[in-house]
Order: C-alpha cells, then sequence, then structure tokens
C-alpha cells in the first residue's frame, strides 16, 4: 500500500494539510484511528514506539499518548475529541505535556476519511501553531506517522 506517491501537504499561514489516499477500505482507515490498541501499533514518527495510548472516542472524551523517541527520550501529548463521525471524521484537541503533565499551547487536528472506490483518501489538518516552526516540526512528525501508515494497513488487511 504505498500512498507516498499520492501525498500533498500545503499550509497556510500556520496551518498545515497533509492528503494521502490509502489502498484500504474507509472502515479499517477509521478502526485504525479510532482504536488505541491499533493506534499504538502505528502512530508516531520513523523509529518512535507508542508506549502508553488511553482513548475515549466519543465527543467530549479524553485521549493520552506516549511516544519514545528512538533515544528513548517520553513525548506525551494529550487532548479532548471535539467531534466523532464514523467512519469519516474526527477532531481533536492536541496538546504537548510538560515536565509536571500540564498541557502546553493547544492546537486542532481534524481528520477526514473519504471513499475513493475501494480505496481511503485521507485529509489530515492541524491548525492554531504558536509558530512556523512548530508547525513544520508536526509536518514532518506528520508525515513521518503517514509514511509508515500503509505498513500497518498492508499487514492487518492480510
Amino acid at each position: 500500500m504505498d500512498a507516498r506517491n499520492s501525498a500533498v501537504a500545503e499550509t497556510v499561514d500556520r496551518e498545515l494539510v497533509i492528503a494521502r489516499v490509502f489502498d484500504a477500505p474507509r472502515a479499517l482507515v477509521w478502526k485504525a484511528w479510532a482504536d488505541p490498541e491499533r493506534v499504538a501499533k502505528w502512530w508516531g514518527p520513523h523509529g518512535f514506539t507508542i508506549t502508553f495510548c488511553e482513548m475515549d472516542v466519543r465527543a467530549g472524551g479524553a485521549y493520552r499518548v506516549c511516544m519514545r523517541s528512538p533515544e528513548g527520550t517520553d513525548h506525551w501529548v494529550q487532548g479532548v475529541y471535539r467531534e466523532i463521525v464514523p467512519p469519516e471524521r474526527l477532531a481533536f484537541t492536541w496538546a504537548w505535556e510538560d515536565e509536571s503533565g500540564k498541557p502546553r499551547h493547544e492546537t486542532l487536528v481534524t481528520v477526514t476519511l473519504a471513499e475513493r472506490g475501494t480505496r481511503t483518501e485521507l485529509t489530515l489538518r492541524h491548525s492554531g501553531f504558536e509558530s512556523d516552526a512548530a508547525r513544520d516540526e508536526h509536518r514532518e512528525g506528520w508525515t513521518e506517522c503517514l509514511d509508515e501508515f500503509p505498513d500497518y494497513l498492508a499487514m492487518v488487511a492480510s
């Protein structure tokens, strides 16, 4: 499942938009985003592992995830689901935690899934960044994350 050739990334002010088409049905892509056990198997930039993943996937529900870098540094993120429309849309806040576990600057992530025959077009919109540098760091992270996603989808589809 190679989605790299269908990647589109753009930024408008401090907003990040990435679109990819995956060779997988929308129901499978949805489950990969809405089930914490599945998320823990693919989410994160290259070389990162998920060591903690708790998700209450409903409007008003919270999530908390720990991504461990290849160097062993833990990066905690938390947020609240703002909108859940199975199997087509998730919107959730995103805030990195400081050393005491308190959320820092909050942004908004919206993931939209559209059927394209037997394939799924995923559009990820991440907005509300404090700086261009923060947006660009997230672009790198999300791009690496979505680069790994087709491998996960192929594994669970077989």
